[in-house]
């Protein structure tokens, strides 16, 4: 069995993508929007964690809960949170461990649970927000003007709808 020289893997790759992508039309833009939410995400993860202690999951699942008026099925917690609906059980324990979060179950259904901030939970959401938010201005919202941030607004929410998450 012959591999393939790394040459013909790239034109191979190549011819694929065009056939697909005629002229490549968007796969610039494409690939930095991977290489920005990559580079975005663990850079906020990092200093996030370095700042506060608190991984940015485990944030995110505090905001969303508070988002949520402070509590959440914990399958919709799952939909909403930028973790695997199979990692947000393990999440969600070590956070109840922690004291910031409370599991329950969902009146008027023994199979679903509900997930909700505690006071510890607020108040650790309320030490690590302006800390979050002031990476998201410095790393992303700084370095675009006004109109840059509404055409890339207008721009995403054209294709989110057709996504599903989760």
């Amino acid at each position: 069995m012959a591999v393939r020289s790394e040459p013909d893997t790239a034109r191979l790759l190549d011819r694929l993508v065009a056939n697909e992508l005629p002229g490549r039309r968007g796969l610039g833009a494409w690939n930095a929007l991977l290489r920005a939410h990559a580079g975005l995400l663990r850079r906020l993860e990092t200093d996030l964690e370095q700042e506060t202690g608190l991984a940015l999951a485990d944030f995110d699942v505090l905001a969303q809960l508070a988002v949520a008026g402070g509590e959440l099925r914990m399958t919709e917690l799952a939909d909403r949170a930028l973790i695997s609906r199979s990692g947000m059980t393990r999440r969600v324990a070590r956070l109840v461990e922690a004291g910031l979060v409370r599991r329950a179950d969902a009146d008027g259904d023994a199979r679903g649970v509900v997930v909700a901030l505690t006071k510890s939970g607020v108040a650790r959401l309320t030490e690590t927000a302006p800390v979050h938010a002031r990476a998201i201005a410095e790393l992303f919202i700084a370095r675009l003007d006004d109109q840059e941030l509404a055409v890339l607004e207008r721009a995403l929410e054209k294709v989110t709808p057709d996504c599903t998450f989760g």
